[in-house]
């Protein structure tokens, strides 16, 4: 597994400021990720009127449009991004939603795209996204192994590097929906880069992914859990992600240091100080019969015969008297 690469998606948490974008930015700079993902709405280009809601959080919003309305940022205000992201030593990446996006990222300078995981069988924004040549990180959140097989069939033929992300469309993702086993299915299936995007709001989640051997580990960012927004509750507070992510970069480490558990060479110093020697338990005449009954087991080891081997003392005769707590050695039998 490769040390895997991480997003911290803000998404529409800024509520359509460029100065909490700024906040989410410096908060998440020098802890750790890799890159900060944003998503690139042009309300006229991808919505009308008529989309409903998710959920209806805004009232300030008459429709849904209205709300990727004000989600929206100029194109030069989305380079005063990009570069806030880049001086934060952080990739910055988008989700489009809408070929015309595409476009605008195009002139902004991205190194890759995702998709979210309602556009996998757009194929009109896959092709535009497929004509940049860059790699496309595929969120399979409300697809099905079939309608997969046929954006992977399209990628392929696009000649596309591409990835693929286990996400569950579902805010927030309960326990009982996470699919950690598609992890592994996707892999043995696709053969790519195999990722997982979260929404459960639990840090454990990416931690388990990552022990998985998810390659790619996206989640939604929040300050807190109160917030406004959509994926507050549904988002990794910025003050559990640290440890998160420290926990994410071990586990790749020893995933590059497997054990062989046949070569124990290593512990042999330590041996002699954790394992035991047979003792007597009480004070014993010369002549005596030992029975289990008369045993302990002390450290260190090799000070009187190994505990291991207490069945082959039993019923033997000693030939001198041994004081409580004596080790038991070869010469005493």
């Amino acid at each position: 597994m490769n040390n895997p690469f991480i997003i911290a998606e803000i998404a529409q948490a800024h509520n359509g400021s460029l100065q909490k974008v700024y906040d989410y930015i410096d908060a998440l700079a020098g802890i750790g990720i890799d890159a900060i993902k944003f998503q690139t709405h042009i309300a006229a280009a991808e919505s009308s009127i008529h989309e409903p809601f998710r959920i209806k959080f805004s009232d300030q919003d008459a429709t849904r449009f209205d709300y990727w309305k004000r989600m929206e940022f100029t194109k030069v205000q989305w380079k005063e991004i990009k570069i806030r992201c880049e001086k934060a030593g952080l990739e910055f990446m988008s989700s489009p939603f809408s070929n015309a996006a595409v476009d605008l990222l195009e002139e902004i300078g991205v190194a890759r795209y995702k998709v979210g995981s309602g556009e996998v069988n757009n194929f009109l924004l896959l092709e535009k996204m497929a004509k940049t040549g860059k790699p496309i990180i595929v969120s399979s959140g409300m697809s099905s192994f079939a309608e997969l097989d046929q954006t992977v069939s399209f990628l392929k033929k696009k000649k596309v590097d591409y990835s693929i992300l286990q996400c569950t469309t579902s805010y927030p993702t309960l326990p009982t929906q996470y699919g950690l086993n598609v992890i592994s299915e996707l892999k043995e299936r696709y053969q790519v880069p195999i990722g997982f995007s979260d929404h459960s709001a639990d840090s454990a989640t990416c931690i388990a992914a990552a022990a998985l051997g998810a390659e790619i580990l996206e989640f939604h960012v929040v300050f807190s859990h109160s917030d406004f927004g959509p994926d507050a509750s549904s988002s990794i507070e910025i003050s559990e992600i640290p440890k998160m992510v420290h926990s994410i970069r071990a586990i790749a480490k020893a995933s590059h240091h497997p054990i062989d558990k046949n070569d124990n060479s290593q512990f042999k110093d330590l041996k002699q100080v954790f394992e035991k020697s047979l003792a007597v338990n009480k004070d014993l005449q010369k002549g005596h019969i030992l029975t289990f009954k008369d045993l302990e087991a002390k450290k260190p080891k090799s000070y009187g015969i190994d505990a291991a081997q207490f069945q082959s003392v039993l019923g033997k005769e000693l030939t001198k008297e041994l004081s409580q707590w004596d080790f038991l050695t070869q010469d005493a039998l």
